[in-house]
């Protein structure tokens, strides 16, 4: 994508006299009025008016300088790049067109002027619009929350969910894609609310949730398990069992001498780190299990231990 800054020869910081200052001078230079018909002039002329629509423009500017070239032209089209600008003003300074206020900027390969015959309108078709009839508005976009499993994290899914578009139900396929993170936005292209006359409808962005589980906690692309093991266990060691998320068992052996909070790590089965990513571990965190109940025979075997020095 072209830079806007590069496209009319100014710095990010040029002040908004600067830019109409540069879009001046450049669109002297490339009008369809003073190149008679020159394709490559007629190109260079739509390309600086898209450039100086944007940075004359305080929303639009910030929203090109926060996101930059690639991701501003993903949000904004050719008619939502012109919607608003009025560069009737700064054209007629120059002598180009009139028409008793109707000013349209032409374009084709023939020879003429602006504002006759000679031309086809450009920004009157798909171009954006000098003209002054109010051009198409983007839908409003909508919001939503959507909730996933962990499985639908690990294995990626394809949900249906219902909203509400002018008080009736309206239901909308989404694709969970794998390794999905708390919180990110997924992105539904044209299923937001319509345009109120003829344009685009907006678009639906739906913020991730990540439904808790009861037994495994996520840590990045990491899944945590705990599992108890009891005090003679974790003194002479012993073997456990623990199950990954897609229910496949392990056996994994205690060493002698495990203390609390100890950490085993069992390596690829966590959660993908994207669509086609590796998946990150399975970690079982170790603890003691302490009985809050005993019986005489263990209370008295314990008394043992103790006096033993354990």
């Amino acid at each position: 994508m072209e830079d806007y800054y590069k496209v009319l020869g100014v710095e990010k910081s040029a002040s908004a006299a600067e830019i109409k200052k540069a879009y001046r001078k450049l669109a002297m230079k490339y009008h369809p009025d003073k190149t008679s018909g020159d394709k490559a002039a007629e190109e260079k002329f739509k390309e600086i008016s898209a450039a100086y629509a944007v940075l004359s423009d305080g929303e639009k500017k910030q929203q090109y300088d926060t996101y930059g070239s690639e991701d501003f032209h993903r949000r904004y089209s050719q008619e939502d790049i012109f919607r608003g600008a009025n560069m009737d003003d700064i054209l007629k300074q120059f002598g180009f067109g009139g028409g008793g206020g109707r000013q349209n900027v032409h374009f084709s390969s023939r020879g003429g002027g602006a504002g006759g015959g000679g031309f086809g309108s450009f920004f009157n078709q798909g171009g954006g619009g000098f003209s002054n009839r109010p051009a198409p508005q983007k839908g409003h976009d909508m919001n939503c929350q959507i909730s996933v499993t962990l499985d639908e994290v690990l294995n990626g899914a394809e949900k249906t969910i219902s909203l509400s578009k002018h008080g009736a139900p309206h239901n909308v396929s989404v694709k969970i894609p794998k390794g999905i993170e708390e919180g990110k936005k997924l992105r539904l292209a044209g299923k937001g609310h319509a345009s109120p006359n003829g344009g685009a409808p907006g678009d639906l962005f739906l913020k991730v949730e990540v439904v808790p589980c009861d037994r495994f906690t996520r840590k990045n692309d990491d899944l945590v398990v705990e599992k108890e093991v009891s005090y003679s266990d974790a003194c002479l060691g012993n073997k456990v069992e623990v199950e990954s998320l897609e229910g496949k068992k392990f056996s994994i052996t205690i060493k002698p001498g495990t203390v609390g909070d100890n950490k085993l790590r069992i390596p690829h089965y966590g959660l993908p780190s994207g669509p086609q990513g590796p998946r990150g571990d399975l970690i079982v965190k170790l603890s003691v299990a302490v009985p809050k109940e005993l019986t005489e025979e263990q209370v008295a075997l314990i008394e043992t231990l103790r006096e033993a020095g354990l």
